[in-house]
């Protein structure tokens, strides 16, 4: 397997490939696999991939990761001796492609054939036999074979079984509804900045272009297909930013009053109040907060340094302005401006299991582990419990994760108000489930997975 540090030395990922064939996108797709198998994220194993196989390779690999416990579960029947890695990967991926002829991206001989030719060029000669074989007799036994697999929770599911027992626990009336959505592409969502315009306005912007899109929200717009960034209306004006509907949820909860339908939201906070987004990038709920306040002074905190340069790109294309600051938010006195200072409003995204955005990011069922969970668990504890002091009596704090999980979300603010008498936990929408609810009937239209509680600190 090629590391994540060492340059691929297949074919498929030379610089001089123009017009990359099926089966050298297939090569860099079962690499890819292994690698997200070894820990690596589809975002790190994509960076190595040259431009000109990039989009086909990201489509496919989203698409195996999508059907890898099906695709497991029927590579484990046609090969119960599980063949080396490289040879696992392929078959893998030749599975989860062709083993539903309704969502196949190519025809079965075509990914059959292909999938041979890619074990070929990869160095596997001796291998490709095997493979063959093994995917000949998939086709000829489809039915049998995929029915033999539907008693099994990961292959039904596509979901590891530990994740899908967690979600059956906490969530007995929801789970199903949960892991289906995760397997869903997810809709492509803006947020419209209501200082240079009003999603009325953007709406018509995007009509005259022959961009289909429908409102949600105040400030949301949800495309009927995905369009480049780059190609629509004010991308260089700074008219929107690409946030998913349940981010957009953030900044109006953390500043306003409760919204009433239809209405706009109204701040709380005063309008030149200092304002502190703990886990900032890549920028977008730092963007929001200023957009409904935008006297405010925000520093904005980011612990990598790479990706808070994203912050400074989002807000400069935006027009706003905002303190960034590299630090670990865990450790105020590397960072906060000067002693003893509060803070009107604190919006803490806190780094979690990502189990709510798993229809953006196929690969994190994959590269989750059970452990996982409490050690997040225990830094957003740490987290809350450093930047709470730094709350002023009658001050706000945001607490938010893009995780379903009970650890992350309920449970850790039930113990927080336990352990803090003067933590009020005011009404707020606690799990936006992902998936859930149609544009027309919900504010955040088809959105991702996230847990929100607006904690006011009492005198």
């Amino acid at each position: 397997m090629t590391s994540s540090s060492s340059k691929p030395a297949s074919p498929a990922h030379s610089a001089s490939v123009k017009h990359p064939a099926l089966h050298q996108q297939l090569m860099c797709v079962a690499q890819g696999l292994q690698q997200v198998r070894a820990g690596q994220s589809t975002t790190t194993v994509l960076e190595a991939v040259v431009p000109p196989l990039r989009p086909g390779v990201q489509a496919l690999l989203f698409q195996v990761l999508r059907n890898l416990g099906r695709a497991q579960a029927l590579r484990a029947l046609l090969a119960p001796k599980k063949p080396a890695d490289k040879v696992d990967a392929l078959l893998c991926t030749a599975l989860a492609l062709v083993w539903d002829a309704a969502q196949a991206p190519y025809t079965a001989f075509t990914l059959v054939n292909q999938t041979v030719q890619a074990a070929r060029a990869c160095g596997l000669e001796r291998q490709a036999g095997f493979i063959n074989a093994c995917l000949r007799r998939f086709l000829r036994e489809q039915p049998a074979l995929v029915a033999a697999t539907d008693a099994d929770l990961e292959a039904l599911f596509n979901h590891p079984r530990w994740w899908i027992d967690k979600l059956q626990k906490q969530f007995p009336q929801d789970w199903q509804q949960i892991l289906h959505a995760n397997n869903q592409h997810a809709p492509m969502a803006l947020r419209v900045q209501l200082q240079k315009i009003s999603q009325a306005q953007y709406l018509a912007a995007l009509a005259q272009a022959g961009i289909a899109a429908q409102p949600f929200g105040l400030q949301g717009v949800e495309l009927a297909q995905p369009v480049a960034v780059q190609a629509l209306p004010g991308f260089e004006e700074g008219w929107f930013t690409v946030q998913d509907g349940a981010a957009q949820w953030a900044a109006p909860l953390l500043l306003c009053a409760a919204p009433q339908p239809g209405a706009a939201p109204a701040p709380v906070v005063p309008a030149n109040a200092h304002i502190l987004d703990a886990c900032a990038a890549p920028g977008g709920k730092t963007a929001h907060l200023l957009d409904l306040l935008p006297q405010a002074q925000v520093l904005a905190l980011e612990v990598d340094g790479q990706r808070s340069q994203r912050i400074h790109d989002t807000l400069a294309r935006l027009g706003l302005s905002a303190q960034v600051v590299v630090a670990d938010a865990t450790q105020p006195r590397q960072w906060l401006p000067a002693p003893g200072m509060q803070f009107d409003a604190i919006l803490l995204d806190a780094p979690c299991s990502a189990s709510g955005i798993v229809r953006r990011h196929p690969d994190v069922r994959w590269l989750r582990r059970p452990s996982d969970i409490a050690q997040l668990a225990a830094l957003q504890t740490q987290l809350l419990e450093v930047l709470w002091p730094l709350v002023k009596p009658g001050g706000r704090l945001l607490y938010c994760t893009c995780s379903v999980f009970r650890e992350e979300g309920v449970d850790q603010i039930e113990a927080f108000v336990a352990r803090h008498k003067c933590a009020d936990w005011q009404p707020s929408p606690g799990y936006l489930l992902p998936g859930r609810g149609a544009v027309a009937d919900n504010q955040a239209g088809n959105h991702d997975g996230f847990f929100y509680a607006l904690l006011v600190k009492t005198a």
